[in-house]
């Protein structure tokens, strides 16, 4: 049986080089929304301050010290890199960025292709994302994979570059903010949350009573972990719905607003003598 590392001895090369990366987006993102500046286009600074927020809480999060016990530090670093941070990232729009401050030419063209190509719209179907995202954890957390990755660090590398990736994924595919092949319903769109969230709950409900297969756990540090786990997920997710809803609630308002104007263009019928 063995328990998470305390988190200070998994920070190595791996997690120096992902703070790294994210700085690195900061700037790349800074020098984007400057171009646009520069040119008279507008680019809000509260997208900039949430990216730059949500790129300086990966780093933390592999690099810093987390608070609790080392299953509730793991569990931690989880929820910032898997569901806050992605929040952050996501509606500060990045790829929106990118293609109005890149020029014309091939990096532009490479990156429109990819946004628009097929692959990249199954990865974007709401469903799919959240079944890469949960069905993860799910394998992480209530299969002997969590305690296996613990003396593997290529493993746990992969683990850790899953969860980023997946979350990612997850919050672009509900948030759908960006441009992207297909954009799909408000319905689709919260099902997959809900859907994803329950799953999540649940998730968590168990690791309250039961650690992963092959790992021990104290007892305090596992509930704790859990109810970190449940609350803090939760909260992202009501962000999540949040946002679907405030959409939706433009696109009603949009579509009224066309209606009334064809009514007001259409002939007004001539009076009856």
């Amino acid at each position: 049986m063995s328990g998470p590392h305390p988190q200070h001895a998994m920070v190595g090369a791996f997690d120096l080089l992902v703070a790294a990366a994210a700085i690195g987006a900061i700037l790349a993102y800074s020098r984007g929304a400057d171009r646009l500046r520069r040119r008279g286009d507008a680019w809000p600074w509260v997208r900039e301050a949430g990216f730059t927020a949500g790129a300086w809480a990966v780093a933390y999060a592999f690099i810093g010290p987390l608070p609790g016990g080392p299953f509730t530090a793991h569990m931690g670093r989880h929820l910032v890199i898997g569901m806050a941070a992605p929040l952050l990232l996501v509606l500060a729009r990045p790829l929106t960025l990118a293609f109005r401050a890149l020029r014309p030419g091939r990096p532009r063209r490479a990156l429109l292709a990819l946004a628009r190509s097929r692959p990249a719209a199954w990865l974007a179907f709401p469903p799919a994302a959240a079944l890469l995202d949960v069905g993860g954890l799910w394998l992480l957390y209530r299969t002997p994979v969590f305690a296996a990755v613990q003396h593997l660090p290529a493993a746990h590398t992969l683990v850790q570059l899953h969860v980023i990736a997946a979350g990612v994924l997850f919050t672009f595919a509900v948030c759908q903010v960006d441009p992207v092949r297909r954009r799909w319903s408000p319905v689709w769109r919260g099902g997959s949350l809900l859907a994803a969230g329950a799953a999540h709950a649940v998730l968590a409900k168990s690791l309250y009573t039961t650690p992963p297969p092959g790992t021990a756990v104290a007892t305090a540090d596992l509930h704790s972990a859990a109810q970190l786990m449940y609350y803090g997920g939760d909260l992202v997710e009501l962000a999540l719905a949040a946002v679907i809803a405030l959409q939706w609630y433009r696109t009603a308002g949009r579509a009224r607003a066309r209606g009334h104007r064809r009514t007001a263009l259409l002939p007004t019928p001539a009076p009856q003598e």
